[in-house]
């Protein structure tokens, strides 16, 4: 069992600032002291990294990514063995991806096929959600056997329709069945059907551009499923937590609900933080590099949103990474922008845009923490092994140097796709080391880890449910 000490650093967590030394003993951490108390450690560590001038941050967790998820006739660009790479490079040693049930399928069918993708390629640990697309009596009984096994999260779409969309009824009767059995519903919340109505409209009048996808795709339409699905949950007696929030209408709608005390939380994206319909817009057919659902919106948007992750109504930042490549795949709807693959890289930039919004004053440092580790490791039932640095906590620890600077890039980034969304933007904050359960994955921009060295994760229930 190797030691590690890491020396000299500003312990971040979501609770706490402390200047602290770290011993890391196997895959988790052993102890925290002040300097002058840690120095009794030294003689015995294998490996001592100086952290003076750094942050020490827990490992980021990702509770939204698709990795190799098939979409549109084609399939997300980043594997498990890429994206979770990637992931460390940034700073994210836990993703949570989406297991899909295929219509008239079983979700264990459909678990196991995502095992199979994952098993053996991971680079950082990673669990599953469920993707709900066909409910009926024999997967209401499935629910129970899944929580049971450590899958404790169940993902319904009100959108695509055809696809993956469920109707009121069959959203009513699993959120019922998520009541009884402590698990957590998550909703993609936009009206489908109404969506499909504006599109159908909108390509008979030859509107085909990329920036018809966000005009379609209205806040309104976003902000009554939210609506609808927070009645849902109340209904059913279940919590609810709404993915990738994008417009402020929705934002109100939720805090609206958590004003009544309703367990009911959101999640934004980077994406949704730091691009806009600007994006969707751009010449061309550029904007289809930006086509994603919820769409990206204008942005006076993103004051809500900022001022939602301030006051927690809005409680996790997710990447929804899910990346597909601007040539052979965001091109499939170069004629017909409802063609164009829904999703965006980001699993590798998350904690440093986040840290940018630290430096830009949108958020405390503990606040980052919150949303990007502790939060979602609490919310999907990792915590206290996930999202924080505690004796007994994993050791997934990043060396965060938060003076690096550097020019996000597809000519330097990690992620399997031939272009970023941020491209050029110019960030302050950088991970220098980055360790996944005691072992080095990442350090000073060289890749140290290994595919098969994540571990899958069994999860326990939510932990803010009262």
């Amino acid at each position: 069992m190797a030691r590690t000490l890491i020396r000299g650093g500003l312990v971040v967590t979501a609770a706490e600032e402390t200047h602290a030394d770290v011993l890391v003993d196997g895959e988790r951490v052993a102890a925290i002291a002040a300097p002058d108390v840690a120095e009794a450690w030294v003689p015995g560590a294998d490996r001592v990294i100086d952290a003076t001038g750094m942050y020490v941050i827990p490992g980021g967790v990702d509770a939204h990514t698709h990795m190799e998820m098939p979409f549109g006739g084609t399939v997300a660009s980043d594997t498990f063995e890429t994206g979770t790479r990637a992931a460390a490079f940034g700073g994210t040693t836990t993703i949570v991806d989406f297991a899909i049930q295929q219509v008239g399928g079983t979700l264990r069918a459909g678990l196991d096929a995502w095992h199979a993708k994952a098993e053996g390629n991971c680079a950082v640990d990673y669990a599953f959600h469920m993707i709900l697309a066909d409910v009926n009596d024999a997967v209401l009984k499935e629910m129970d056997q899944l929580v049971g096994e450590g899958v404790t999260s169940f993902k319904m779409f009100m959108a695509y329709p055809g696809v993956l969309y469920s109707d009121d009824g069959r959203i009513l009767r699993a959120m019922q069945q998520a009541a009884d059995n402590g698990a957590l519903p998550m909703m993609h919340a936009e009206n489908g059907i109404a969506i499909d109505v504006l599109i159908e409209q909108a390509l008979a009048a030859g509107r085909t551009d990329p920036r018809v996808h966000g005009e379609v795709r209205k806040a309104l339409l976003e902000a009554e499923a939210t609506h609808r699905a927070i009645q849902l949950a109340r209904v059913a007696g279940s919590p609810l937590y709404v993915v990738h929030v994008s417009a402020a209408e929705a934002v109100a709608e939720l805090t609206a609900a958590r004003d009544l005390g309703l367990n009911v939380f959101g999640e934004t994206c980077p994406q949704y933080l730091f691009l806009s319909t600007d994006d969707l817009a751009r010449p061309g057919f550029e904007g289809a590099k930006y086509v994603c659902s919820t769409p990206l919106r204008p942005v006076e948007h993103q004051a809500a949103l900022w001022r939602g992750l301030r006051s927690d109504d809005l409680s996790v930042v997710s990447t929804d990474h899910c990346p597909f490549c601007f040539a052979g795949q965001k091109d499939l709807g170069r004629d017909d922008f409802s063609k164009i693959p829904n999703g965006l890289p980001g699993v590798e930039n998350r904690m440093d845009l986040l840290h940018q919004a630290v430096v830009d004053g949108h958020i405390s440092r503990r606040r980052w923490i919150e949303l990007a580790c502790a939060t979602p490791a609490r919310m999907f039932g990792l915590h206290p092994r996930k999202g924080t640095i505690a004796p007994g906590a994993d050791a997934d620890l990043v060396v965060y140097d938060p003076a690096a600077q550097q020019t996000v890039s597809a000519a330097t980034h990690h992620m399997n796709v031939d272009y970023s969304a941020y491209e050029g933007r110019q960030l302050t904050g950088r991970a220098r080391t980055v360790l996944s359960r005691g072992t080095v994955v990442v350090d000073d921009g060289q890749y140290t880890g290994r595919a098969g060295h994540g571990a899958y994760l069994k999860r326990d229930t939510c932990q803010y449910l009262v």
